[in-house]
């Protein structure tokens, strides 16, 4: 690089949400120079990728990109993490922007070294929503073996603090701090990318399909935590009524999807979630039976499509085209029964299978809680990126349903983006 190409001094760019596009966007920014603010609001960085148990098109494991992309963050001082951190405010014009940001205090300070004598200690537990709440961890935590920052963190909302206190009594390295206070900080950046990531639409509002009646029908995000070796069951995947192994799975695609009602988009991922799962079950289970019931397979691209081929091949899959209508339980068995039309031949198909796989879509954060900054966004709460007005920018799945490389790309678009906003700006005040 040149020298008249480098970053100017007080270019700053913050970027909010610290899953797969976060990541991508600040080290892209970060690595030609520009001092960059990643704020995440829970205690770790890796978003949803951190909680698959495999990803496309390697089907390889969420530790592999993760931990290459904490290494690069760890070693590159432009960049400053903060977690447990919400975005209060943003005012300003494009280049020049004022950011207030909350820090919920970790209680766990950086002289932790993550030996686990405090959790040992510790004698409250919690719902682990890391785990999709199929499991607990205690108060004190951390919430993968890999997890960024690599320190534990407490959870207020169950710790009983100083009534209780035994992590802190264990400490060796005066790491716990029950009286830390939530923090305010003051930013100045140029530009702001958000990439505040999805969240797994709510199988419970969808009144026809079970989800929270019948312990048996669980979520996609669910089946890859199951199948995860991290996971709840240490990746062995089992009924959840009796910890069975399952002999027949169904998968209901477009749970709550491309339906009025619900979701009425297509969220991109959700059948080949669906066909990886597939080979997660075949896997452990070689003589299992799995049905998938679908309206349209989508696998876009060649890669995509020469893998629904593989998956179609298999003699102990079957593809449904049918919408599914209902569902039951067999309260003796906790056997689900599935119904649907078969659109091919317009006969009524009734499946009983020992475990069901809702494909729920994927929701922007943003739909449920809006963002505090000017921003424009479509009818389903995805963020409409103005580039013409340029300054705040979405990322990934922020701005419309991907999977990790379309938001690794688009990721990158808006890490340039940003910086496009700011020597647009230098060039407005050097004249």
């Amino acid at each position: 690089m040149t020298e008249d190409k480098t970053a100017p001094a007080n270019g700053s760019i913050l970027v909010v949400g610290g899953g797969i596009s976060g990541l991508t966007t600040a080290i892209e920014a970060a690595e030609v120079g520009y001092e960059v603010f990643l704020v995440e609001k829970n205690p770790y960085l890796g978003g949803r990728v951190a909680q698959l148990n495999r990803y496309f098109p390697k089907l390889c494991p969420p530790s592999c990109g993760l931990e290459i992309n904490f290494r690069r963050i760890k070693d590159n001082p432009k960049i400053t993490v903060l977690t447990q951190g919400e975005v209060e405010k943003v005012e300003g014009t494009p280049g020049s922007y004022d950011v207030t940001v909350t820090l919920s205090p970790r209680l766990v300070n950086a002289n932790c070294t993550a030996c686990n004598d405090c959790v040992d200690a510790c004698p409250v537990e919690r719902d682990n929503e890391y785990n999709f709440n199929m499991d607990k961890t205690k108060a004190i935590y951390r919430p993968f073996e890999m997890a960024f920052p690599m320190r534990y963190a407490i959870d207020a909302a169950v710790c009983k603090g100083s009534e209780c206190g035994e992590c802190a009594q264990v400490c060796k390295y005066d790491a716990i701090d029950l009286d830390m206070p939530a923090q305010t900080q003051n930013l100045k950046v140029g530009a702001v990318v958000w990439a505040t990531g999805w969240e797994p639409y709510d199988a419970g509002k969808i009144d026809n399909l079970g989800f929270g009646q019948y312990p048996n029908i669980i979520t996609n995000m669910m089946m890859e935590r199951l199948a995860a070796p991290n996971g709840p069951t240490k990746g062995k995947i089992t009924r959840p009524s009796d910890g069975q192994e399952p002999a027949s799975v169904a998968f209901v695609q477009c749970a709550g999807s491309r339906d009025e009602n619900y979701l009425p988009y297509c969220s991109y991922v959700c059948c080949m979630a669906s066909l990886k799962q597939t080979t997660y079950i075949r896997e452990q289970y070689p003589e299992a039976k799995v049905y998938i019931f679908y309206i349209d397979i989508r696998a876009p691209g060649r890669r995509y499509e020469k893998f629904y081929q593989k998956i179609k091949e298999d003699k102990n899959v079957v593809l449904i085209k049918g919408k599914v209508a209902e569902v039951s339980e067999d309260s003796a068995t906790g056997n689900i029964t599935v119904v649907a039309e078969n659109a091919v031949t317009g006969e009524k198909i009734s499946q009983t299978v020992e475990m069901a796989v809702l494909a729920t879509g994927m929701q922007p954060t943003a739909a449920t809680a809006k963002l505090p900054a000017d921003l424009k966004y479509n009818a389903d709460g995805f963020i409409i990126n103005d580039f013409e007005k340029g300054g705040m920018f979405a990322a990934g799945c922020a701005h419309k349903p991907s999977d990790v490389v379309t938001s690794n790309q688009n990721a990158t678009g808006m890490a340039l983006k940003a910086i496009q906003t700011l020597v647009r700006k230098q060039e407005v005040i050097h004249g």
